[in-house]
């Protein structure tokens, strides 16, 4: 049942843990709620990849849509989802039940419905290659949609969710795995996976490198990957690697590559680096992480320090990757 409750602390619904709180947080647990709603809401998941800088005016729904169906094919196994369901329990959930794909996305933080929004990716695989629908309540038209793979515009952390941020809530991911499974080892530290590694084993190798590299959150308050990889042109990356012939990229297409947003910030000696209450973790320079005492107002400040160094020192803007929020709505650092 939807329950409304008023004047929330936000503390406790995002994994940066900043001391602010909500005039009230709806708990959606089923999409027939949605039309009946008040239209004057901000969608949360997990709260994993979003930070409120501020005491929030307006109502957070928080999305609790449970739910795990699966069928099969000659060719596939077929899963309908909860936005609601905790993203890693799926990955967990369909290698127990011999059905790989999602390995390589193991322990990414955050909701089912969250991870079409960002299309979200790890070690050479993206979400939006397991989608097949995406189920969610327009809030424009006032009516439930569907999506296919091609309308949902899936980029590099990007969809058309998240180009219309806010204008729909997504109720239901349908998954498509395919029985034809081969395994993906080429990018990173996974190429030393032996390459007849049984999917389970290469999740296990996925979540030993993602606790070695990455904070958990429930010790040290963060949002994973603070920034975004950028995304360069080729002519770009060649008179870099004459300043910098240790650059890692990887290639996007013909025209672009890829360049690690960690790697950067490392370069400038940042890791560790704090104003106030928020740091650089000291092992990962991708990740911004709360002391315990931190406050929106530091956590800005630092972020913009970085992207402005960042930019004098290679010419290249760092985007943020997390959601920040303001007073009431989506705001840029």
């Amino acid at each position: 049942m939807t329950k409304i409750h008023k004047f929330v602390s936000l503390k406790d619904l995002h994994t940066f843990k900043l001391p602010y709180q909500a005039d009230a947080v709806v708990e959606l647990t089923a999409a027939e709620d949605l039309p009946s709603l008040a239209d004057n809401y901000y969608v949360l998941g997990e709260g994993s990849n979003t930070i409120f800088t501020t005491d929030f005016s307006r109502t957070v729904l928080k999305v609790g849509i449970k739910g795990y169906e699966c069928s099969e094919t000659e060719n596939s196994f077929e899963l309908r989802v909860g936005a609601g369901e905790n993203w890693h329990d799926l990955v967990i959930k369909t290698l127990d039940a011999d059905m790989p794909g999602l390995e390589n996305l193991a322990l990414i933080p955050g909701s089912v419905g969250a991870a079409p929004v960002q299309n979200i990716g790890a070690y050479g695989v993206e979400v939006s290659e397991f989608i097949r629908t995406v189920e969610a309540w327009d809030r424009e038209q006032h009516e439930f949609v569907l999506f296919s793979q091609k309308q949902c515009c899936f980029a590099y952390r990007d969809s058309l969710f998240k180009q219309h941020a806010g204008r729909y809530v997504i109720t239901h991911v349908n998954f498509s795995l395919s029985k034809n499974w081969r395994a993906q080892l080429s990018y990173g530290a996974l190429s030393s996976v032996p390459g007849d590694a049984s999917a389970k084993t290469i999740m296990k190798a996925v979540v030993a490198i993602r606790n070695s590299k990455l904070p958990n959150p429930k010790v040290l308050p963060n949002a994973g990957s603070f920034f975004k990889n950028p995304v360069i042109p080729r002519q770009q990356l060649q008179g870099l690697l004459e300043r910098f012939p240790d650059m890692p990229y990887y290639p996007v297409d013909d025209m672009q590559v890829k360049v690690a947003a960690g790697w950067l910030i490392d370069q400038l000696g940042l890791k560790g680096f704090s104003c106030g209450g928020v740091s650089v973790h000291d092992k990962q320079a991708l990740v911004l992480v709360n002391k315990g005492e931190a406050s929106g107002e530091e956590l800005l400040t630092l972020a913009k320090e970085i992207t402005s160094r960042i930019k004098t020192r290679f010419a290249i803007e760092l985007e943020i990757e997390v959601r920040i929020m303001g007073e009431k709505e989506l705001i840029n650092a």
